[in-house]
């Protein structure tokens, strides 16, 4: 089967790895990534919102459907330019993707439909009216862009903000700036427990979900510093975490079904990769948002441990036809190597080198992210993540210093954080949903 991937990073990278196994991979990607070209049969660099380009391509290597990898494509309609001229996609339609390019929508859907796991929550298009909100709420408070952000636009009041009238004024600042594409915003309670993500596969109807995956979204070690694109993330042989329980994943993995079913109804039928980010509250699960396609770097964990073909997974995903899938019962841990000085960085453009042969003899994965090779094959930094190394083995613990080995054979201006899944942190993990489940 021959199958286009759209993307150039990392997540995109994994895809294609997963789909290599059975099937030929095509690529259409915004910049050259030197892993994502090493796997294809034929790629294309160019703009990921030019469809007219990506449709030509698809229809120059006559691909049988496509595997649609970063959320902007989505927002813009990609999967119906594609539906018009026979290619069916893996990845939600311009409608059904406001699960996750409409963070409003997303949560009128949990009020309109019972769905579980909502908290409270207020959409508002008048600044005043927000600030009233704020100012009545009556403890700190969650402000999000309602539109696409690239994962940075959320602030936490004691985090990010320090109280809620710093709140006011990024919401001033959203407003202002029409942030997301909108001149609104979502603001929310601020809640408190343990995040993880589950993703699932979804064929409109039928639902599979995947091993339980956590990530580390703060730039810093010890969970400090800012918000950005994920540090790193891990996964456990039983495909829960040290601090989930069964009943907790499938409390989570029913509101996701639930959602599915009230998108059906709402918009049009889900079809692809559906990622629900979670928090694990004293209560149970709640949902902080949804994300329309595979997480970065969960997708790693996740495919390294399927045992099954996915090329056959998007071909049930397209015609409606999800069936059973199968992961290995191993544990991972993905980390992200990132520019020295990360997100502030000032290493663009400088060359990393690394030493893949060492890497895969110690049975260890690279994905290659937000980097560029040039004419001389050179692999050049950006301004964002570099590159992912993942390993899988029988315990957390034992991936973990596979993981750190490996990273040993990165060099450059580089960083990244090494407490991912260390016994330390996932001990405080532990101790903290002890201290919220009293």
């Amino acid at each position: 089967m021959k199958i286009l991937v759209v993307g150039s990073g990392a997540r995109e990278h994994a895809i294609a790895k997963a789909l290599d196994r059975t099937a030929d991979v095509y690529t259409y990607m915004g910049r050259k990534n030197p892993g994502l070209a090493r796997l294809s049969v034929n790629y294309e660099v160019n703009d990921e919102s030019d469809f007219g380009s990506i449709i030509k391509f698809a229809k120059d290597n006559e691909v049988e459907l496509a595997f649609i990898g970063p959320e902007a494509p989505l927002e813009k309609g990609i999967v119906d330019e594609l539906a018009k001229e026979g290619i069916p996609s893996v990845g939600p339609t311009k409608k059904a993707a406001q699960i996750e390019t409409n963070k409003a929508f997303m949560r009128q859907l949990f009020d309109d439909y019972n769905i579980p796991g909502s908290i409270k929550h207020g959409t508002f298009y008048d600044l005043d009216e927000a600030f009233k909100y704020i100012d009545e709420f009556g403890g700190p408070v969650v402000i999000k862009p309602i539109g696409l952000t690239g994962g940075k636009g959320v602030k936490i009041v004691g985090d990010q903000l320090a109280d809620n009238n710093e709140a006011k004024e990024y919401v001033k600042e959203i407003f202002d700036q029409k942030m997301g594409g909108f001149e609104g915003v979502v603001i929310e309670e601020l809640l408190l427990g343990e995040e993880y993500t589950i993703q699932a596969f979804v064929d409109g109807e039928h639902i599979l979900p995947m091993p339980a995956a956590q990530d580390h979204p703060h730039a810093f070690e010890g969970n400090k510093g800012p918000i950005t694109g994920g540090m790193g993330s891990y996964s456990d042989k039983n495909h829960l975490l040290p601090f989930l329980t069964k009943k907790d994943y499938d409390e989570s993995v029913s509101i996701m079904k639930q959602t599915i079913d009230a998108i059906k109804e709402e918009a049009e039928p889900y079809k692809g990769i559906l990622y629900g980010q979670f928090m694990l509250c004293a209560d149970g699960p709640k949902i902080i948002e949804y994300n329309a396609r595979f997480g970065d770097p969960e997708s790693m964990n996740v495919l390294s441990l399927l045992e099954y073909d996915l090329a056959q997974i998007a071909r049930q995903i397209v015609d409606g036809e999800l069936n059973t899938v199968v992961f290995s019962n191993k544990a991972s841990v993905c980390k992200y190597v990132v520019p020295d000085k990360y997100p502030n960085t000032e290493a663009n453009d400088t060359i990393v080198t690394i030493d893949e042969e060492k890497i895969n003899d110690l049975d260890a994965e690279v994905y290659y992210a937000a980097v560029y090779s040039d004419e001389n094959d050179d692999i050049k930094l950006t301004s964002s993540r570099a590159i992912a190394v993942l390993a899988v083995r029988d315990t957390i613990s034992e991936s973990e210093k596979a993981c750190e080995e490996a990273i040993n054979y990165i060099n450059g201006e580089v960083y990244h954080r090494r407490d991912v899944a260390t016994e330390a942190l996932l001990n405080e993990k532990i101790e903290h949903m002890k201290e919220i489940r009293g």
